[in-house]
This record gives structure tokens, C-alpha cells and sequence, in this order.
């Protein structure tokens, strides 16, 4: 991130240009608007994923695709809560202590990849349900769910730990301080990682399994299949526009090892940008819930029963009464139905994302 990786990323940057190019105006731009950034997804990601979480654990019957909403929830949870403590850095330091600087560092890190796999997993999973029908009545099993479960935890932590590691608080400042040996080699290698693995490969497969489940669904004769396809889309597009400009940009800190970049003005900007990518790409763990959860049935009949708990007259005027649950068949029921996705049991709208 911009100031655990603006701030990190002050590491991240050792040319000789860049420590002779006064930022002042920069820093201060950036303790006005990233602390404010910071604690508005922390608000809207803490309840909207928090909400997603709930209507999960109380539900009765846990399919596959629960088992994945769920983890997603719990990575972009661990991701925006780290968010506060970066917001105070922002403006006052680290004052917390070098163990927590690490461990808020691994929160982050650990959150940010687990969303990315999380979100990976869940085509391959729609993309299994519906295009390889057949296939997946043995591979989409509850217990396949939770290996591959751990599985993704287990290689999110293992990718993040080049980004943390050397976590340290250095002059009441929670920033990455790399051995002398590895000051020129790490943060290139950790970069790189986060636009391969944390981006550009988990964009092909997206993209490959919605594309072949576009496919399917054309020749579905389903009366609603534009509904599922403008979904998808939706989803594919959503999350390239948010994540794309934030890997522009990390790419190009890349190349500012190499002295590519060599006027301040030149620098700066690029600061500039990574603080406005940033904004963007971190806003989309607030989205994750409302696209793929909040299409399903399930989830929105939980947030018309919260909403009737708690703001009743707000509810029965109208505002939340389009969550409400009707008994007509939804479009996820007609398609687990079909010949398409015989094996499909999870009965939300969340079989198309």
C-alpha cells in the first residue's frame, strides 16, 4: 500500500533522484487524505463483509460456495482492519512497537492475497459448477471446499511473507528495512510478485472461466440469462478497473529502481498516482460483499431481517424493502434445474460469481 507501501514503499525507493527530491508536499497531502481514505473503507468494509460473514455462519446448510464467500469475507476483514493502524501512521508514527508493526504488516499482506485468491477461487469454482457440470458432482464436495480452503491460506501467508518479514519500526515509523545485500534485489522481487501472483495471474483465470461460463449460458435458452451474463461482466470489469491502475503503477515503482525516472517532478507524480490507485484498489474489498454476495438470495433475505430488526419503519416505508424476498423461483434455482448445472445446489444468485 501507498503509505504502508507509500511508506513502505519510501523503502522501496533508494535512487539517488528520489532521496534528493523534497516530498514535504506530498506527505502532507497524503496525512489530509489517507488517514480519511483509510477509516471510510474501513467502515464500509467492516460492515459490509461482517454482514456476509453472519448470514453465513447462521445459516443452516453450508455449501462449497459459502465456504468461499465466507474466507473471502474473512481476507477483506483482515485487510481493512490493518487500515486503521496505517491511517495513524499517516499522521502521528508508529507507536505501537516493533512486534505489532510486523504483525499489522502481516494482517495486511496476508488479507490482501487472500482476497486475490479467494476471488480466483470462487470462478474456477462457478466455472465448475456450470460449464463442467458433470465433473464437478464429485469435485464440488463440502470437504474439497475446506482443503482447498486451507490450501489458499496456506500459499496467501507463503506469498506475504516477503513483504513483512522485514517489517521494522525505524524512527517511530512502521516501514520495510531490507539487509544491504538484498536492498536492490527484495523490493524488485516483491514487486514483481504482486503484480504476477497478485494480479495478472489470478486476471487470466477470471477471465478464462467466465468467458467459457459467457459461453455456456449463451446457449442456454434460460429467459434470464442476460441478467447472469450482465453479472458477470460486471464482475470481470469491476475488478480490472479497480485493480489495474494499482499494478500500473507498482510496475512502474519497478522501474524507478532502474533510474528510469530521474526528475523530481517525475517522482512526484508518480506518488500522486499511487495514492489515487490506491484509493481506488482498496475500495473494492467494500464491493466484494454487494457483488458476490449480496446477488444471492440468501444474503439478501439476511439484510432485509437485519433491516426489519433494527430500522423497521425504514423498512416497511420502502428503502430496504427490495431486499425482500419474494417466492418466485429465482434465476439461480432455473439454471441448477437445467441441463447446465444439474449438480448446482447452492440455490443463490452467487452460482454466477
Amino acid at each position: 500500500m501507498t503509505d504502508t507501501y507509500s511508506e513502505t514503499t519510501a523503502e522501496y525507493t533508494y535512487d539517488e533522484h528520489a532521496l534528493s527530491c523534497n516530498k514535504a508536499d506530498i506527505q502532507e497531502f497524503g496525512k489530509i487524505f489517507l488517514p480519511i481514505f483509510y477509516i471510510a473503507v474501513f467502515a464500509l468494509g467492516l460492515t459490509g463483509n461482517l454482514m456476509v460473514f453472519f448470514a453465513i455462519v447462521k445459516g443452516s446448510k453450508k455449501s462449497i460456495t459459502d465456504i468461499y464467500l465466507l474466507n473471502l469475507a474473512i481476507s477483506d476483514l483482515l485487510f481493512v482492519i490493518s487500515l486503521p493502524f496505517w491511517a495513524s501512521n499517516t499522521v502521528r508514527g508508529w507507536t505501537l512497537g516493533t512486534i505489532s508493526c510486523t504483525a499489522v504488516s502481516s494482517l495486511y499482506y496476508i488479507g490482501f492475497f487472500g482476497g486475490m485468491f479467494f476471488i480466483t477461487v470462487i470462478s474456477v469454482d462457478r466455472y465448475l459448477a456450470i460449464v463442467r457440470a458433470t465433473y464437478s458432482l464429485k469435485s464440488r464436495t463440502v470437504r474439497q471446499g475446506f482443503l482447498v480452503t486451507f490450501g489458499v491460506w496456506a500459499i496467501a501467508v507463503l506469498v506475504s511473507v516477503p513483504h513483512f518479514v522485514f517489517s521494522q519500526l525505524v524512527e517511530n515509523d512502521c516501514i520495510a528495512v531490507f539487509p544491504q545485500k538484498l536492498e536492490n534485489i527484495w523490493p524488485v522481487f516483491c514487486n514483481m510478485e504482486l503484480n504476477t501472483i497478485g494480479f495478472f495471474i489470478p486476471v487470466c483465470i477470471i477471465c478464462y472461466c467466465y468467458c467459457g461460463i459467457i459461453k455456456t449460458l449463451m446457449s442456454c435458452k434460460n429467459q434470464k440469462k442476460a441478467r447472469a451474463i450482465k453479472l458477470i461482466l460486471v464482475v470481470v470489469v469491476v475488478f480490472f478497473l479497480f485493480w489495474s491502475p494499482y499494478n500500473v503503477l507498482i510496475f512502474l515503482e519497478t522501474l524507478k529502481q532502474y533510474e528510469l525516472f530521474s526528475s523530481c517532478n517525475q517522482i512526484k507524480s508518480l506518488d500522486y498516482a499511487m495514492h489515487l490507485a490506491e484509493t481506488i484498489a482498496f475500495s473494492h474489498c467494500c464491493l466484494n460483499p454487494l457483488i458476490y454476495a449480496f446477488a444471492g438470495e440468501k444474503f439478501r433475505k439476511y439484510l432485509y431481517q437485519v433491516c426489519l430488526k433494527y430500522c423497521p419503519f425504514m423498512c416497511f416505508c420502502g428503502p430496504c424493502s427490495h431486499y425482500q424476498v419474494t417466492h418466485s423461483v429465482s434465476y439461480a434455482e432455473s439454471v441448477a434445474n437445467s441441463n447446465i448445472t444439474l449438480n448446482t445446489s447452492d440455490q443463490d444468485g452467487s452460482v454466477f460469481v
